[in-house]
């Protein structure tokens, strides 16, 4: 039986977050995340590393297709932008009153999530 041993890092960042890139050929760019990827540790942002992707003629469409989308970055070369403040923020947590665990943004110390 083969074990596991790799650390998965936690992706602190969910759908519908808007996020900047930190570094690679689309660094500064902003976009919101649409879909993640916690086992690998990656998250798709819109408009950001888009790809080319070629499509084969077919009896349906007999010229092809050239189409582009989004690949997958890895979490540590983004980060979140506070919905209050609108700066590169990380990601603190807190305890409310009512037992509930939310997001908390390290420069304002507003509350990220919607309670």
């Amino acid at each position: 039986m083969k074990v596991d041993n790799k650390v998965r890092p936690k992706i602190e960042l969910r759908k519908g977050d808007v996020v900047i890139v930190l570094s690679g050929k689309d660094k500064g760019k902003k976009g919101k995340i649409i879909r993640t990827i916690p086992d690998k540790g990656k998250v798709f942002v819109d408009g950001v590393n888009m790809q080319t992707n070629f499509l084969r003629p077919t009896r349906d469409m007999p010229q092809g297709k050239i189409t582009r989308r989004e690949a997958p970055l890895y979490v540590s070369k983004v980060q979140l932008v506070c919905p209050h403040c609108h700066e590169k923020t990380r990601i603190a947590h807190k305890i409310l009153g009512n037992g509930k665990s939310v997001r908390v943004c390290k420069n304002c110390h507003e509350v990220i999530d919607k309670v």
